[in-house]
């Protein structure tokens, strides 16, 4: 028996999902590399057909489905070989902190717009010249009267050139303890004090909107701050579990598109008058490599399963996000050796996979940091 089980409106979701990515996504994803960011409209288009925020219910304009949907649109986004259109990061990652601790307005007021997407969204946390260390931020945030006033500079921000609501991490100046300093703000694209920098030109995810954020006496209702005061760093910890799983699911399903695509390329590819597969070499390699996907799929699952029940399996998915994500470089690593010179040139898929995935074990928690935490729980 599968460990997740779908069921037939399930699979029909699956179905209208691939065909859009079929249609409206994979036909453009060289012209969208090349220019170094997806269009706008892509994220209207995907929310016309109900495949952004999933999970968000019906009573904010949301189709109110389970979370395997989620996995389902992760799972046929990463067909189309790109990583520019981060839908996963916008849906399951960073609107659940409205969903989770908005206040009724501010649902009301933004999640039909993520939903459709006519809001597209950003998380600003990382800082220039600061790591992992959330507490050790710089940007502030100054409570006068009724209102906000966020300063600082954010960097490596996914979505930062479309992005039309921000939740920002900063810091009240006048607490001491660095935890609960911290709070989430929301503020909109073109809210004085709010300035977009240039987009980054990166290693990877090339079509990615990956930008800096820049915050200098921008001024915001106090209505605007996300939860309770000095709450931002909890929200944060409890929030974490689903980004490290989202970050897992796209590690493995693209593991396995390269599985798919290495093992066509041995059964078509000759040498000395015969496919690559007849070489043990080849053989073993190849064996090795689904071992490891398999591996990876079936530890994901499980974690799809517990997370959905509601159980704390936030050691298991920092495990997850570190080994996944190692596991799809070296798995595309050794996929590129099989290649041979086929891969010596653009024209092979994978020389794009193989950039775009070195990030992965770098964002949303370096793999030294799964370890800490993965250390800690085992009492160390």
């Amino acid at each position: 028996m599968d460990v997740l089980q779908y069921t037939q409106a399930h699979q029909k979701f699956r179905e209208h999902a691939r065909t859009f990515f079929a249609n409206e996504v994979t036909p453009f994803v060289d012209q969208w590399e090349k220019e170094k960011i997806v269009p706008r409209d892509i994220w209207r288009r995907m929310g016309r057909e109900g495949l952004l925020c999933t999970t968000v219910p019906e009573q904010y304009q949301g189709p109110g489905h389970d979370f395997l949907h989620a996995v389902i649109v992760g799972e046929e986004l990463s067909r189309t070989n790109h990583y520019g259109l981060l839908a996963p990061l916008h849906s399951d990652i960073i609107a659940p902190y409205i969903t989770a601790f908005g206040s009724e307005e501010q649902k009301q007021k933004y999640l039909p717009g993520c939903v459709s997407g006519d809001i597209v969204l950003a998380l600003a946390i990382t800082e220039p010249d600061i790591g992992s260390d959330v507490a050790a931020m710089a940007a502030t945030a100054v409570e006068e009267g009724d209102e906000i006033t966020i300063d600082g500079a954010k960097t490596f921000i996914s979505n930062g050139i479309h992005c039309d609501l921000v939740i920002v991490a900063a810091k009240d100046p006048a607490e001491k303890n660095p935890y609960a300093a911290v709070s989430l703000y929301l503020i909109e694209n073109g809210t004085p004090g709010f300035k977009k920098g240039s987009k980054l030109d990166k290693m990877g995810m090339y079509s990615q909107d990956t930008a800096e954020l820049f915050f200098s006496g921008c001024r915001i209702p106090k209505e605007n701050r996300l939860g309770a005061k000095g709450h931002g760093f909890v929200m944060l910890m409890q929030k974490l579990q689903q980004e490290r799983l989202v970050c897992s699911l796209m590690a493995v399903a693209t593991a396995e598109q390269i599985c798919e695509q290495t093992l066509s390329h041995c059964k078509t590819r000759s040498m000395c008058g015969k496919p690559i597969s007849k070489s043990q070499a080849i053989q073993f390699k190849m064996a090795e490599i689904a071992t490891e996907v398999k591996i990876g799929r079936a530890f994901l699952d499980k974690l799809i399963v517990d997370h959905m029940e509601g159980k704390d399996v936030n050691t298991e998915t920092s495990m997850a996000k570190y080994w996944t994500c190692e596991m799809v470089n070296r798995v595309v690593r050794e996929s590129l050796d099989i290649f041979g010179m086929d891969a010596a040139t653009e024209n092979c898929p994978l020389v794009r996979t193989f950039r775009d995935m070195r990030v992965l074990p770098i964002f949303a928690g370096t793999s030294e940091v799964m370890k800490i935490i993965v250390a800690k729980d085992l009492g160390l």
